[in-house]
């Protein structure tokens, strides 16, 4: 099974979620009431949507993960999966995401797109190559 995987199998159980396709149209997408808050698009890949507020209280944390890529501006986190501890990092950012969400009001409509395409996450043995 891999990690992208363990992770949705995992979060599907967590009753505050429901699996669907993706809005962007790649991949699976768990949502929450308020808003969709994590796509799979690959099996070591998914896109995490937080909120502007909660990526600046966490940015710090964020920016020391070798698991994570961001695009400024952007409100969708790219979590690599490698391995088991990226799994339970992508989780708890998941509940951080739909804490975050929840103060928000329910929104039918999708959210800005998610960096599919717009990240490149090289496998950690690789990443360093040539420097």
């Amino acid at each position: 099974m891999t990690p992208a995987q363990r992770a949705l199998e995992r979060l599907d159980a967590w009753p505050d979620l429901s699996t669907g396709p993706a809005s962007c149209g790649i991949g699976r997408a768990l949502r929450s009431s308020h808003s969709e808050i994590v796509h799979f698009h690959t099996d070591h890949e998914a896109d995490l949507h937080l909120t502007s507020r909660a990526i600046q209280r966490i940015s710090g944390d964020l920016a020391e993960s070798t698991a994570i890529r961001m695009v400024p501006g952007s409100r969708w986190v790219t979590v690599h999966l490698d391995c088991d501890a990226d799994v339970d990092l992508l989780l708890s950012l998941v509940s951080v995401a739909l804490q975050a969400h929840q103060t928000r009001p329910p929104s039918g409509a999708s959210p800005a797109a998610c960096n599919f395409r717009r990240v490149t996450v090289l496998p950690r043995d690789r990443q360093g190559v040539g420097r």
